[in-house]
């Protein structure tokens, strides 16, 4: 297996983890999580999304977040827009770089978006076209790349022209995301390797949910295809508001774990990770889903000098 000296961690704890707890979690504890994930060295932490507060309401307090944010060099804080009226709040409240979200399935599109892939694509070229005339950066999804909720099986062509559309409208990285998590190994490298021939395979990033457990095993499986860019979630927070099941991506801790294992370089701190998620959990009421974090603890619980 191939593997790389070094892989880009994209931190979406403090919205895709967040956007589907079904109690508010206040803008000044969105802030201290996204200040700890970049204390612990992640350099690429999306802070929200100025989505409908009615479709997605814990999402409401994106500006204020977006705005109180202290600005650290080195480090960038994406933030979703569905539309050119997302993209005008998102400016307003300092956005620096957004990312624009498109389905590889008819249906989830409509669900999402209210609208079909193709109108989708039409609204992101304004918005694209809109926030290069500001100088921002636009990083895209392609949602449902290895499943949908409603369709199925959702074949790599499909995924491709998707992908090939958002590269067009100037994406400069391109998340595939496997939103039900039900993605294996052997179908997630084929998915890479049929969008790298459209999209050089460097712009690509994967985007795991960890429903059926394979999320660490599909990251090994397409970094054999060159990819080095990854999303995560600390404490495996998450799940889609328009995926009932789907559980949260990928935790950062465990994915780090693993990097770190292959001694492959990230630049982030685990031990600093780590203590993110479990102030955030706390605040929620709930364990860790990171596996790496509740080992530790338990370390610490029994002094067991074997577990990690």
């Amino acid at each position: 297996m191939r593997l790389p000296a070094r892989v880009k961690l994209v931190e979406v704890g403090p919205r895709d983890g967040l956007q589907n707890e079904p109690h508010p979690v206040p803008a000044v504890m969105k802030i201290a999580l996204i200040e700890r994930l970049a204390d612990s060295g992640l350099s690429v932490i999306e802070a929200g999304s100025f989505v409908s507060p009615k479709a997605v309401p814990q999402m409401a307090d994106s500006g204020e977040v977006l705005f109180k944010l202290r600005p650290r060099k080195g480090v960038s804080y994406p933030v979703l827009v569905p539309n050119m009226k997302g993209l005008e709040t998102a400016l307003a409240a300092g956005a620096r770089e957004i990312a624009v979200f498109a389905s590889a399935s008819e249906s989830f599109s409509q669900k999402n978006l209210n609208c079909s892939i193709e109108a989708s694509l039409e609204r992101f070229g304004e918005v694209c076209s809109e926030a290069h005339s500001h100088n921002l950066p636009i990083r895209g999804y392609v949602s449902c790349a290895l499943g949908c909720p409603y369709e199925g099986t959702v074949s790599p062509a499909a995924v491709t022209r998707v992908a090939e559309a958002l590269h067009r409208l100037g994406c400069y990285e391109i998340s595939l995301g496997d939103t039900i998590g039900t993605g294996t190994p052997g179908q997630a490298r084929e998915l890479f390797y049929t969008v790298a021939q459209a999209v050089p395979h460097e712009r690509l990033a994967g985007h795991f949910h960890d429903t059926c457990g394979q999320a660490l095993a599909n990251i090994l499986a397409v970094m054999d295809c060159g990819i080095t860019i990854f999303d995560s979630s600390v404490a495996g927070l998450g799940g889609c508001p328009f995926a009932p099941g789907a559980t949260g991506n990928v935790a950062s801790e465990d994915l780090l774990y693993m990097l770190d294992g292959l001694g492959i370089e990230t630049g982030v701190n685990l031990a600093a990770l780590i203590e993110a998620g479990n102030a955030i959990c706390a605040h929620l009421g709930r364990p860790t889903g990171s596996k790496v974090a509740r080992a530790r603890a338990m370390k610490k619980t029994f002094k067991n000098p074997i577990i990690c």
